[in-house]
């Protein structure tokens, strides 16, 4: 099975997320600077989403490069992650709309596990269907960078009832350790 149409309809869905999320900022009544003061929670949760479905999307991609094979198996990983994915715009309105209250904070890292989830799911697939002596599985060796989401977004979930900024905190560590440049895969690329 031919990896291009798998990008392709990826590649669809993540765009078709992005312009959901985008379309969740609604424009103010007023022309003054203070009108959008109201809409920086909305404004933050959007732009913490813009970045995590970004980095998903990259990653993904580069995940992608390095097989050779898809299944049918990696086929259905791929969906699971992007009905996690698929839920981004709305754990972000909810959260936003109402100013980080915990519930809201706590499902959107409830998402945000559960896209981590399938991502690893996805990895795991992709070494299966391409073999355990791969390029992927060589650049993700121990993945060590693949567990730290896993913990952070268990403790924020957590603690999105002690204290929800310390939940987006952590929510945002992650996309700040995911944002420096993972060479993995370049490395193995390369050699």
């Amino acid at each position: 099975m031919h990896k291009g149409r798998l990008e392709a309809f990826s590649d669809g869905v993540i765009a078709i997320i992005i312009t959901i999320m985008v379309l969740e900022l609604k424009v103010p009544h007023g022309e003054e600077w203070a009108d959008l003061l109201p809409l920086f929670p909305v404004f933050l949760s959007y732009v913490l989403s813009f970045v995590n479905v970004g980095l998903y999307w990259n990653n993904h991609h580069h995940m992608l490069h390095v097989v050779k094979h898809v299944n049918g198996g990696v086929l259905w990983a791929n969906l699971h992650l992007l009905f996690w994915l698929s839920l981004m715009p709305f754990a972000t309105a909810w959260m936003g709309e109402n100013h980080f209250a915990a519930i809201p904070v706590a499902l959107y890292g409830i998402d945000l596990l559960m896209c981590a989830i399938a991502y690893f799911i996805l990895a795991r697939a992709l070494i299966a269907a391409d073999g355990a002596n791969s390029m992927l599985a060589a650049a993700i060796g121990n993945d060590w960078k693949g567990k730290i989401p896993l913990a952070a977004y268990t403790a924020g979930i957590v603690l999105a009832f002690v204290s929800p900024y310390l939940s987006l905190a952590l929510y945002a560590g992650v996309a700040i350790i995911w944002l420096i440049p993972d060479r993995r895969m370049e490395r193995v690329v390369r050699d």
